[in-house]
């Protein structure tokens, strides 16, 4: 069998919503000939945007959520509705995200930088991520129009210095801002080495 190719033998549905398909497949994989089984959770591509303000600060939510039980801090982020889409929708539903979640939006010659794309948990689902940093941004004359299904309890300015310390004393835990924030801080774009 050559490298990269991998080959479903049969798969099966066992739950779908809008959200999310729940599925056991069998593979055959490149190194392994024989089939395996893997249950996987398909989900719609994302988001991740490290929107920032002129003077240098970061934007973070605090986000209450329920399969965790907490609320926690992080940078905004959401799905983006279509399941392939080009590189126009998701840069319109990232700049959407940060106007609807922080209240924030680019300024007139603001610029939203794409920093890649990602793998949430391949180990059980093929939703991809895409990350972005938006700068500079200022608040919006209308507020955050929120969605429903959110519990978004607050949203602050941290300075770069604050960000690294809430990293490093683990207040900071949701997988999206850390991988932001290293992407960040791997293109010269973010210091997270200590003053």
């Amino acid at each position: 069998m050559k490298a990269g190719n991998w080959k479903t033998i049969s798969s099966e549905q066992h739950f779908a919503n809008r959200n999310l398909e729940v599925v056991r497949d069998r593979v055959q994989t490149p190194a392994r000939p024989d089939p395996r089984p893997w249950t996987i959770v398909h989900r719609k591509p994302a988001v991740v945007v490290a929107p920032m303000t002129r003077d240098g600060k970061i934007i973070l939510i605090h986000q209450e959520r329920i399969p965790i039980r907490q609320a926690i801090w992080e940078m905004p982020s959401g799905q983006i509705d279509d399941h392939n889409p080009d590189e126009d929708t998701i840069k319109d539903t990232a700049l959407r995200e940060v106007r609807e979640e922080t209240g924030y939006e680019l300024t007139p010659h603001g610029e939203l930088i794409s920093l890649g794309f990602y793998f949430s948990s391949p180990g059980f689902t093929d939703e991809r991520g895409y990350f972005f940093l938006a700068r500079p941004v200022q608040p919006c004359a209308e507020g955050p129009h929120r969605d429903e299904g959110e519990s978004i309890v607050d949203c602050r300015e941290f300075s770069v210095a604050e960000i690294r310390r809430m990293i490093a004393d683990n207040e900071i835990r949701d997988a999206n801002t850390l991988g932001i924030c290293a992407t960040l801080a791997t293109r010269g774009l973010l210091s997270l080495a200590p003053s």
